[in-house]
């Protein structure tokens, strides 16, 4: 059977996506996002759960997001039941690319809870774009839930996203800074400074809070 152009050009292309050169993946994946061809959208996802190069991952992001939405939602949702972290994750910060609220259903209880960090800081980000207007409180109380998680990376991570939630946030935000946890009440207070005066930075905000928590630990205020 003789092969046309189209048929050279998806082979060569699935090819390039398996080269051992980081740099001919790049411009492979730049490519296909250029001249998009449903005929790879499985390769580019499947391709995300391996690839090692970040800049090749977000290049892969790309071409997908060029694709329809009707061909790469679907099959970005059948990648968060992977077992693997790493295809998991980029699944999540696709489909948050893609902007296509008809994911937010995909975005389980389980993936904001996560494990594994990097695949709970992106569905932490996915779902912030994700989220439809009417569930914003509901996210932001599953989100104060895991208050004092983490290393310094992981703990901003949460204050951005419930700072992006903006108003809907304020009664998860309230009940956390009253926590009896001091690691949570911590956190929370260091999120409502960050929201207050974003300029200062995190580290300023996580100072300002540590030190309202030890005046409140002797019952003096802040």
């Amino acid at each position: 059977m003789t092969m046309t152009n189209e048929d050279t050009a998806t082979a060569r292309a699935l090819r390039g996506l398996e080269h051992g050169d980081a740099s001919v993946r790049l411009r492979t994946a730049m490519a296909v996002g250029s001249a998009p061809d449903a005929r790879l959208v499985d390769r580019l996802v499947e391709r995300c759960a391996t690839e090692p190069d970040f800049s090749v991952r977000e290049m892969l992001t790309w071409a997908l997001t060029r694709h329809p939405q009707a061909l790469t939602v679907p099959r970005l949702v059948e990648e968060l039941r992977s077992e693997h972290p790493q295809a998991r994750s980029q699944a999540l910060h696709t489909l948050s690319k893609t902007g296509d609220r008809r994911a937010w259903p995909a975005i389980t209880l389980a993936l904001l809870a996560d494990a594994d960090d990097e695949v709970a800081r992106t569905a932490w980000r996915a779902a912030v774009v994700l989220v439809p207007d009417d569930e914003a409180p509901g996210l932001a109380a599953v989100l104060a839930g895991q208050f004092g998680r983490g290393g310094r990376d992981m703990r901003l991570s949460l204050s951005r996203a419930l700072i992006a939630l903006g108003a809907a946030a304020r009664p998860a935000l309230d009940a956390a800074m009253a926590h009896a946890e001091p690691r949570v009440r911590e956190h929370a207070l260091a999120t409502e400074e960050l929201r207050r005066n974003p300029d200062a930075g995190f580290e300023s905000a996580v100072e300002e809070a540590k030190r309202r928590v030890a005046l409140g630990a002797y019952g003096q205020e802040a």
